[in-house]
């Protein structure tokens, strides 16, 4: 599940069934919220759909949301995290390789991705701690964006591999079914720009057919 805009306040949130390629719901929104997300998956719910997983992005709170069905967070997502916080080329040696490790993540198992971030941060955890005094006297971490990309894959870890953890359900790891979907509906309304609000409804339904 995710959600895609078209302006600032006009988007759609969409459900995809990732086995059989089918839009299981959709809906209109001005913002994306977990409320909303929570809403749509109690509506297919209601629909005598069973569902088995959820692959969603790391909207804080989402992730916990859904009680004993399995959630996978997109690794992509956690990539572009981390990419926020270091950018595509940090200077420092520590964000190099904490990047690099980040990269990783989409192709490598959950015990060589674990154990190559905790070997991580043993190697820099000094480095990380490090303090500075600021002018109002107050000793603040140095490495802010470091110690938060590092933070950010440490929560979102119990979330990144449960495709590994369930195999059996055939979980992906990445939303790129649904983006892809979004991409190819975004190329085709630029060749319709000035469309109406209502008639460009009218093309996503048509287009998503939910």
């Amino acid at each position: 599940m995710d959600t895609t805009y078209f302006g600032r306040k006009f988007g759609v949130m969409v459900f995809k069934d990732s086995l059989s390629g089918q839009i299981l719901y959709k809906q209109y929104v001005k913002q994306e919220t977990n409320k909303l997300y929570q809403s749509g998956i109690e509506e297919i719910a209601k629909r005598g759909i069973k569902i088995q997983a959820i692959i969603c992005d790391g909207r804080k709170g989402l992730l916990k949301l859904f009680g004993d069905t399995p959630i996978q967070m997109c690794n992509f997502h956690q990539v572009a995290i981390i990419r926020r916080y270091l950018t595509k080329k940090p200077k420092m040696q520590a964000s190099k390789e904490l990047w690099e490790h980040a990269l990783l993540l989409s192709r490598t198992d959950k015990e060589s991705f674990e154990g190559g971030l905790d070997a991580w941060h043993t190697k820099w955890n000094s480095f990380l701690n490090e303090r500075k005094k600021g002018i109002d006297g107050k000793n603040r971490y140095v490495h802010k964006r470091l110690r938060s990309a590092y933070r950010s894959l440490k929560t979102n870890l119990p979330w990144l591999f449960t495709w590994y953890d369930n195999m059996d359900l055939d979980i992906p790891n990445t939303t790129n079914a649904i983006d892809g979907h979004f991409s190819d509906l975004k190329n085709k309304l630029r060749n319709h720009n000035g469309l109406s609000l209502e008639r460009k409804k009218k093309f996503i339904d048509e287009f998503l057919k939910a």
